[in-house]
């Protein structure tokens, strides 16, 4: 746990986030099962099922995250499944979902195999000294919209409407003979982790991405230490966070994942 979450641990109830890549075999037969075992838990939120993976966003009481978490890692698949968590008063979503998608994070091109190759992960703790070595290029792999509330100091903003344009962006704007060390981040860690498996196919030689995303970071970096500018975007009803993933806002907002 971060040094924040001890501060806001006195909050009633907690939202966990995880993703993994990872060849899932019945999702069809998965979805229905995990959706009983979350509603008798009483979470609320998103799960999406794929065959590259699982990404979810959920929400409830400490020990019904625990329970559904606990659930989801009895997977010998995902026994290694990573989470990041944050405590609200009020639970940001309305009804529990699992949904079947053909991805877990949407680039459109089929070829694009995080289960097969990905960029070098980089920790937290160690992001600072990527922001600021003048070789890397630092790219922010988020829409415009959520670029505009926060970003890292030095970030590219793409200037792109969905992540289904970011391949459009390297098109255009980066050559590996030019760019020869690119780091990416994004929200939870997801979109960034299937854009190094993007850019790696196009030849990139060295592309490496934020372990965790921005929430992890600001989870984890204390602020007279951090390189981070603004808030973060979530999808859920807090609208964005700062550090130590405290709600910035608490207006009412669609859930979305």
């Amino acid at each position: 746990m971060g040094r924040y979450q001890k501060i806001y641990k006195l909050m009633k109830n907690k939202v966990a986030t995880f993703y993994k890549f990872v060849r899932l075999n019945n999702i069809v037969d998965q979805q229905p099962v995990l959706l009983s075992y979350c509603q008798t838990q009483g979470i609320k939120g998103t799960i999406l099922l794929a065959p590259e993976g699982i990404n979810g966003t959920i929400a409830g009481t400490p020990e019904a995250i625990t329970s559904v978490l606990s659930y989801l890692r009895s997977d010998p698949l995902l026994v290694d499944l990573e989470h990041k968590e944050s405590y609200v008063d009020i639970i940001p979503f309305i009804r529990i979902k699992v949904r079947l998608k053909r991805e877990i994070v949407t680039i459109g091109l089929p070829e694009v195999d995080p289960n097969k190759e990905v960029g070098t992960y980089v920790n937290p703790q160690d992001w600072n000294n990527i922001l600021q070595n003048p070789e890397v290029t630092v790219i922010d792999t988020r829409n415009n919209y959520e670029v505009g509330i926060g970003s890292f100091k030095r970030a590219i903003n793409p200037h792109i409407n969905s992540f289904r344009e970011f391949p459009e962006y390297v098109g255009q704007n980066l050559d590996p003979k030019d760019h020869k060390k690119v780091a990416l981040f994004c929200t939870g860690g997801i979109r960034c982790e299937k854009a190094t498996s993007f850019m790696l196919s196009k030849g990139f030689p060295q592309v490496y991405h934020l372990r965790g995303g921005i929430l992890r970071y600001l989870g984890e970096i204390p602020s007279i230490e951090s390189l981070w500018s603004g808030e973060c975007f979530v999808f859920d009803k807090r609208v964005a966070v700062s550090y130590g993933l405290k709600p910035y806002h608490n207006e009412m907002r669609t859930s979305q994942l």
